[in-house]
């Protein structure tokens, strides 16, 4: 019996438990897409290689298991390296799968023809090409599991365009397995009493949670670690939820201060990069202990000395972590003069975000746009929020209360993942927990990048609820009346301000042309109607285009986390 190489690649793929594929097709992968639908997966056709490869990282990271993004040859290769380099940075699983030119045109100027296997290994654990086609299903079970093995990241398989119709005896092919669950790695003993001895001595301790202990699942055990230690905990952005951020050890509203006096740093799957502003001075102490737990033994002992590294798992190192604690038996004091301190941080710092919040000035402020979409959307929806202002201020604003629910521009700080990564979301939750909402908070600038795939989220009736926060530019912008005198002054390509987007662009009407539902607001009160019908409505997609004022920036400098020069 005779099967082609798309049917190949479609069967491999859905043999290594793979459920989604997003992509633009073209020739010479078109016959994979069909293929894949025939074996099962479901095909999301997206409008730009980029947003279809961030919604395949997207479902890597929420599921475990990578999505499969796939493109043509050549530029349709290229616009997915953003993709590939911000999962891989990110350190989330994703298979990119890339048609190239036919074999017997190699080095004859073919259509679209580029060297993707070369260029794919800057961006990739593994990038590969099947040297015929009864290996395919070797190649894409080892990519697979490399996606997922060890520190996760992204795979390319290359695929010549020759192969995708070329027929093979199925008797020759060599078919495999599904490859085992990700191995669990456990700390050794004695690195894990020094970590305990390390901690039971600290006077000012803080618990810093990454997206790595998201990832790994380990919300329960860390809970029980924080409950049972009472240890103040900070998470970074996408670690969110891990512990609720309601929780009343989050010092999430006091992270400068946690930071710079904290005298032991536990890290349970976060990295020491610009986001932890590199564990040094001045936004640490000279003398902080740190206690590194990581999956990658390479990530252990970067920027700084620590004083302990767990080399394994995060759930299954911090298990180890609570067994140990359990033998000493230690609590953290809640009247401690490190907890006061924290405390008090907190409140003044809440005390500042409410009294912005509750300005009625108009137009809005950031503080209360996020107020009032903290008050009405679902506490269990899964957030995207990309953005400058946008989502340092959303950040800080608006509540995670589960793990793996809060997706933004991460540890490549990208620009223009928001709507891929709303579209993973949304297929994913319609699948494993249907009625569970998406929200999707963008800048202006952000929606702008990939403000075309709200088609896609119409064709597929996503029930996505996207809120642009449109302050007429990136960073700042200019109001309508200033946007006309700046005119006069001639070409705006000579006296526009870089930074300005067009004052008062409806992006609302994107989503009307396509059949869901478009706000345009200006006051709190019509924010808050579009929002109860957005929620209420569980099955139209929509969009709130909500107007602010063009020069409202987040206070200054309480949350640190970015810093102009750090965009």
């Amino acid at each position: 019996e005779a099967v082609t190489g798309a049917q190949l690649i479609a069967e491999a793929l859905r043999a290594q438990n793979v459920e989604y594929m997003f992509g633009v097709v073209g020739i010479p992968v078109i016959e994979i897409a069909t293929a894949a639908q025939a074996a099962g997966i479901k095909y999301v056709g997206m409008r730009n290689e980029q947003a279809a490869c961030y919604a395949a990282s997207a479902v890597g990271y929420l599921t475990g298991r990578p999505g499969v993004c796939l493109v043509v040859s050549g530029p349709g290769f290229l616009h997915a390296l953003g993709g590939m380099a911000n999962a891989t940075i990110n350190c989330w699983p994703l298979i990119v799968i890339g048609g190239s030119s036919d074999r017997n045109q190699e080095t004859m100027g073919a259509f679209q023809e580029f060297p993707q296997v070369e260029a794919g290994r800057l961006y990739n654990k593994l990038s590969v090409r099947p040297s015929s086609l009864e290996v395919i299903p070797a190649v894409i079970e080892k990519a697979v599991r490399t996606s997922i093995y060890g520190r996760p990241g992204s795979c390319y398989i290359d695929i010549p365009g020759d192969f995708v119709n070329l027929q093979v005896n199925k008797s020759s092919v060599k078919y495999v397995e599904c490859c085992l669950p990700p191995p669990i790695s456990m700390a050794e003993h004695s690195a894990v009493s020094k970590a305990a001895s390390v901690i039971a001595l600290s006077k000012q301790p803080l618990l810093i949670i990454g997206k790595g202990a998201a990832y790994s699942h380990a919300e329960n055990n860390i809970r029980r670690l924080v409950d049972l230690c009472g240890l103040p905990f900070l998470p970074t952005p996408m670690a969110k939820g891990v512990v609720p951020d309601t929780h009343p050890n989050c010092v999430a509203a006091a992270r400068s201060m946690a930071l710079q006096h904290a005298d032991v740093i536990i890290l349970l799957g976060a990295r020491l990069n610009w986001i932890l502003h590199f564990g040094l001075p001045p936004r640490f102490r000279q003398d902080v202990k740190v206690i590194q737990i990581d999956i990658c033994a390479e990530e252990l002992g970067n920027n700084v000395r620590p004083s302990a590294i767990l080399l394994g798992d995060i759930n299954a190192v911090t298990k180890q972590l609570l067994e140990e604690f359990r033998k000493i038996s230690l609590k953290y004091p809640s009247d401690s003069e490190w907890w006061k301190r924290l405390r008090e941080k907190i409140k003044d710092n809440e005390e500042r975000s409410k009294v912005l919040a509750l300005q009625k000035s108009l137009p809005m402020n950031y503080y209360t746009v996020f107020h009032h979409i903290r008050e009405l959307i679902p506490k269990d929806c899964i957030l995207v929020n990309e953005g400058a202002n946008t989502m340092d201020i959303g950040r800080t604003m608006l509540p995670n209360y589960y793990p793996c629910q809060r997706l933004d521009a991460g540890t490549f700080g990208t620009m223009g993942v928001g709507l891929g990564f709303a579209i993973a979301a949304a297929m994913v939750a319609k699948d494993r927990t249907p009625g569970k909402r998406v929200v999707c908070i963008e800048g202006d600038s952000a929606f702008g990048f990939s403000g075309m795939e709200v088609e896609t989220i119409c064709r597929y009736n996503l029930p996505i609820l996207i809120i642009v926060v449109n302050n007429n530019g990136i960073y700042t912008g200019l109001d309508a009346s200033a946007w006309k005198e700046m005119l006069k002054f001639g070409n705006p390509a000579t006296c526009v301000p870089p930074v300005s987007l067009l004052p008062n662009s409806h992006y609302e009407q994107i989503m009307s042309a396509f059949g869901g539902k478009g706000y345009f607001v200006r006051t709190p009160e019509e924010l808050q109607n579009a929002l109860k019908a957005s929620v209420t409505d569980k099955q139209t997609p929509a969009l709130i285009n909500v107007m602010i004022d063009p020069q409202s920036e987040r206070k200054k400098q309480e949350f640190p986390w970015l810093t102009r020069s750090n965009l």
